[in-house]
C-alpha cells in the first residue's frame, strides 16, 4: 500500500501548468513539515516535501491555496527519472495528492495560528477526489 498523510504549511504559491498532450493542469508547490521530535539543544527540523495535483484537485489547490498556510494532504508516493540535454540523469521523489484539506481555521488564519490535526480531516474541500467509508458495526474490524 502506497498512502501518504500530510500536514505543514506551504513554503510557496502553488505552480500551475498545463500538459503539452492533453491540457491537463498540474499544480506543484512544497510543504514544509515538522518533524515529531526535537533534539534536545537544537532547534525544530522540517522537512520540505514536492507536491503534485492534477485536474480538478489542481485547480482547487492553486486557487485557494497560499504562501504560509497550514494544509493537509493525503496522497501517494511516486518517483520518476529523466534525462536533460546534456544527458544527466535527474531522479524526483514526490506526493501526488489525492486529497487536500484546509488545516487552519478561519480565525486562526486571519491571526496566524495553527490547527489540530483532528479538526484538519473534519473540514472536507472542495476538489476532494477520494472516498469516504464508514464501518456499520464493530463485528467488521479485524482486530
Amino acid at each position: 500500500m502506497n498512502k501518504v498523510i500530510l500536514m505543514g504549511r506551504l513554503t510557496r504559491d502553488p505552480e500551475t501548468r498545463y500538459t503539452q498532450t492533453n491540457n491537463t493542469l498540474v499544480a506543484s508547490f512544497s510543504l514544509a513539515v515538522n518533524r515529531r521530535f526535537v533534539r534536545q539543544g537544537e532547534e525544530r527540523q522540517a522537512d520540505f516535501i514536492n507536491i503534485v495535483a492534477w485536474s480538478k484537485l489542481g485547480e482547487f489547490c492553486s486557487k485557494y491555496f497560499k504562501k504560509g498556510q497550514q494544509v493537509g494532504i493525503i496522497g501517494r508516493i511516486q518517483t520518476r527519472t529523466w534525462d536533460d540535454d546534456q544527458g544527466t540523469k535527474h531522479y524526483v521523489t514526490e506526493v501526488v495528492a489525492e486529497e487536500a484539506y484546509f488545516a487552519d481555521s478561519k480565525r486562526e488564519a486571519e491571526i496566524g495560528g495553527s490547527s489540530s490535526f483532528e479538526n484538519t480531516f473534519g473540514n472536507t474541500a472542495p476538489g476532494n477526489m477520494g472516498a469516504d467509508f464508514e464501518v456499520s458495526s464493530s463485528d467488521d474490524l479485524p482486530f
